[in-house]
């Protein structure tokens, strides 16, 4: 991330140095380094003996700006650094909302959710091979390790269930030599 500096700025030491680059590092890595080298201006202003630091960088055609003051030159910047970062967070957050409507189109109305038995039967006369799933286990409760181990019969091979303690998806599996392996999602 390119850094520029406007203002009378002061000689930072170099672990000072290295801490604001480390952190510039940061945002660059948060802003998506996708469309180019980002830049970075920071404006340095000092008032009644106020450090006062204020960084601007460009994001997705929005300008964040960070304020910060402190008594020298390093505290002010990190500061501003600070909340230039709870900026970019909030912002990427925003774009990750999930509390969306779905689209119009998406949504299925009664008479579409009856037209897969109409293909099916028109598949059945046609001769052609039908795949039917059927969910047997909704509003099924959540069972123990021991409730599953019960419910396994002789025949069965594997049971998938919902565990009553974690709440996971787990798999109960019925190996060739009469044990049983636990898969637990």
């Amino acid at each position: 991330m390119k850094v520029h500096y406007t203002g009378k700025v002061q000689e930072l030491n170099p672990d000072q140095q290295r801490k604001l680059e480390a952190k510039f590092a940061k945002l660059a890595r948060m802003l998506d380094m996708k469309r180019g080298e980002r830049e970075a201006h920071v404006i340095l202003r000092t008032e009644r003996h106020v450090h006062n630091a204020e960084i601007t960088v460009r994001f997705h055609d929005h300008d964040l700006v960070g304020a910060g003051a402190g008594a020298d030159d390093f505290t002010a910047i990190h500061q501003a650094l600070e909340k230039l970062e709870k900026q970019i967070l909030k912002l990427r957050e925003k774009g990750r909302d999930l509390k969306r409507a779905p689209r119009e189109e998406w949504a299925v109305t009664e008479a579409e959710a009856e037209e897969p038995e109409e293909l099916l039967e028109e598949a059945e006369s046609a001769g052609k091979p039908v795949v039917r799933i059927i969910d047997n286990h909704s509003g099924r409760k959540p069972l123990s390790l021991e409730e599953a181990l019960l419910e396994m019969d002789q025949d069965r091979e594997y049971l998938i269930y919902r565990d009553a303690e974690t709440d996971r998806l787990s798999v109960l599996i019925r190996r060739r030599d009469g044990s049983f392996d636990l898969i637990q999602a």
